[in-house]
């Protein structure tokens, strides 16, 4: 039997990869690695073009994860973004599957909202009215990575891909703000709790389709 095809779930730092890691890998249905890329798009691109070149990785589905801003008002640290599409320099991408996800998210990580939409991208850290200008093109949340790792990701060959980020930091809860621990504790709780989420996404494409 063919072996499945394997999970390439992508974040920028360091304490992403510990809460992804550490839920252990019980539920996934095939090879799972979670790779620490590093910040910004540049990073993201090279860290994941050269993963994906590694014959392990050659077929994988890949995520993108981690924290990001979120943009709408009324937005909290902790709450969920499953990317419809992630924009950037380089374009628009659509994601593999977004309704699967929203719905093993909700499973997986319950009481916690859940905003779909898309996801877009930038060089810095977003604050005040750049936030409310992004805001005013559609997009729910942006992050450094995303956009990047997704592009990247299908330049190396047709792959599922999804993007799906924890909000740390929210119109009403801007990092400069007090709170920001608490807020940031939030997130990397429901960050550990993705992963089967995540499986359950990647099972599915498993399946033989009719």
């Amino acid at each position: 039997m063919e072996e499945p095809f394997g999970l390439l779930i992508a974040c920028a730092l360091g304490i992403e990869r510990f809460a992804l890691r550490s839920a252990g890998r019980a539920d996934a249905a095939g090879p799972v690695t979670v790779l620490r890329t590093g910040m910004g798009p540049k990073n993201a691109e090279h860290a994941v073009a050269r993963a994906l070149g590694e014959a392990r990785h050659r077929d994988a589905a890949v995520i993108a994860s981690g924290f990001c801003a979120g943009l709408a008002p009324g937005m909290n640290p902790g709450d969920l973004i499953v990317a419809d599409e992630t924009r950037g320099a380089g374009g628009s991408t659509p994601c593999t599957a977004t309704e699967l996800l929203v719905e093993a998210l909700t499973r997986a990580v319950p009481g916690h909202a859940v905003h779909t939409g898309p996801l877009t991208g930038s060089d810095h850290v977003v604050r005040g009215e750049e936030r409310v200008a992004l805001r005013a093109t559609g997009a729910v949340a942006v992050d450094m990575e995303s956009a990047t790792t997704l592009r990247t990701a299908l330049r190396a060959g047709p792959r599922p891909v999804a993007a799906v980020r924890v909000v740390v930091d929210a119109p009403e809860h801007e990092l400069v703000r007090i709170g920001t621990v608490r807020g940031g504790i939030s997130a990397f709780r429901v960050l550990r709790a993705v992963l089967p989420a995540f499986y359950e996404w990647h099972r599915s494409l498993l399946l033989p389709r009719r």
